[in-house]
């Protein structure tokens, strides 16, 4: 029987990439308004290749991108591509459709929800505090909580552990197989892959490996029923 769901954070509950992308744009409009003298598509890639370096989640980009290009940071232009950034990011940062539909009846059958999150903790909160969220979830386990990513076993094993729930009645859903479903499957958690969620134009390899495939949040809602009344 599934009496628990984990959730991945960005690109499964939220559409991150949107969001991280509308940001980057906003950004890079105000910088070039106060001064940057650089094309919007050589800087936004600019700024994606520090992304790629340093983590998606790498909190002083500008600051990097501004030393690179101009050898000192410039405040003005810092401060404008910053303000624009949160700006965009909060306008940006919405649930995927039939999200909130299908936690409350997810909550309504008794079921015990959390979040695991590769997203440092603080970030991985702003988030759901942004979408109304931080009263939903049993338990919220980001980086900071294990210090270890996934698909290593700890943050799969330490919401186990706070949930009280056994592998085998416990879903983990996530857009990104190699590392969302790898490592719950690893521990006999049963995986469901998000490819709504899933960023690219081509699915990735392996993903097959995982026990279901969604195209809509509430598909879970169906899954759960068909696997409890057996």
């Amino acid at each position: 029987m599934i009496k628990a769901v984990v959730f991945d954070l960005d690109n499964t509950l939220m559409d991150f990439m949107t969001m991280k992308d509308n940001a980057i744009n906003a950004a890079v409009t105000a910088m070039i308004d106060a001064g940057l003298t650089m094309q919007a598509d050589e800087a936004k890639k600019e700024l994606y290749a520090i992304y790629d370096r340093e983590g998606i989640e790498f909190q002083t980009v500008f600051d990097s991108f501004l030393e690179k290009h101009l050898g000192y940071i410039d405040w003005k232009i810092l401060s404008s591509g910053v303000v624009a950034y949160r700006k965009a990011r909060e306008a940006s940062l919405v649930l995927y459709p039939h999200v909130n539909l299908t936690l409350m009846e997810l909550l309504r059958r008794g079921l015990k929800l959390a979040v695991l999150s590769d997203a440092p903790r603080r970030e991985a909160w702003l988030r759901l505090c942004s979408l109304q969220l931080q009263h939903t979830f049993d338990t919220v386990i980001a980086f900071d909580d294990t210090g270890f990513r996934k698909p290593h076993a700890t943050p799969y094993r330490k919401v186990l552990s706070i949930i009280k729930t056994e592998p085998n009645e416990t879903l983990m859903l996530g857009d990104w197989p190699e590392r969302d479903l790898v490592g719950a499957r690893e521990v006999g958690m049963l995986t469901v892959f998000a490819r709504y969620g899933f960023a690219f134009d081509r699915l990735p390899v392996g993903y097959e490996g995982a026990d279901y495939a969604i195209d809509d949040i509430r598909e879970i809602l169906e899954i759960i029923d068909e696997f409890n009344k057996g």
